[in-house]
């Protein structure tokens, strides 16, 4: 009997946590400037502030755990729809982060490790998809996909923070992303796909 308790106990700890996280997010949108606390959020998820150390730590500990949260569902997202191009990576990744503001900007100001946000998800898609598209013959079998991956990744992060900045609004952080990512298959197209691969770099306005 005793899988079956250490696996329910596992599984209350899970639901409390996700209470927490929950509690967290409602406390944000509900009022964007205020301080996140142990004890705010403890209250509002109905546990003990301890129980919020506990199970999910100090308030950077909390930031990171929301992050983890929105990588779990562009996960979730991406594979719903089946995503395989690096364009529809980067444009999902985007419509995740505009479509909850104010969640998604709190934490990349907050969190001290917020560079780190695209490195698990959308990262490892990406590198998935450009791996394909070398595959497939549009990229050259010499490019390194991991590296071209990476330089895209960084530059949205970079869009990323300009946007929370609001620096740029939600087109333009997209329109950054995209080109971005533009100007890396154009860098490693192969032959035959050249001149499609460079269209967009041709055609585009001002990012």
């Amino acid at each position: 009997m005793q899988p079956v308790e250490g696996g329910l106990r596992e599984q209350n700890k899970a639901q409390r946590r996700n209470r927490i996280l929950d509690a967290t997010r409602e406390i944000l949108r509900d009022s964007p400037e205020l301080v996140i606390s142990t004890e705010r959020i403890a209250e509002r998820a109905e546990v003990a502030p301890a129980t919020v150390y506990n199970l999910i730590g100090p308030r950077d500990k909390i930031w990171e755990a929301l992050a983890a949260g929105f990588m779990d569902e562009l996960e979730r997202r991406l594979a719903a729809g089946g995503a395989r191009d690096p364009r529809e990576v980067v444009r999902v990744t985007v419509q995740l982060f505009v479509g909850d503001p104010i969640l998604s900007r709190r934490m990349v100001r907050e969190w001290e490790a917020s560079g780190l946000v695209l490195d698990r998800s959308p990262l490892t898609q990406l590198r998935r998809a450009m791996a394909d598209a070398r595959t497939e013959g549009l990229l050259r079998a010499d490019i390194d996909t991991d590296a071209l991956a990476a330089v895209v990744a960084t530059s949205c992060v970079g869009a990323l923070h300009q946007w929370v900045a609001a620096l740029i609004d939600d087109d333009r952080f997209l329109a950054r992303a995209l080109f971005a990512l533009d100007v890396a298959l154009a860098a490693g197209a192969a032959d035959p796909h050249r001149d499609r691969l460079l269209a967009p770099l041709r055609t585009r306005g001002a990012v």
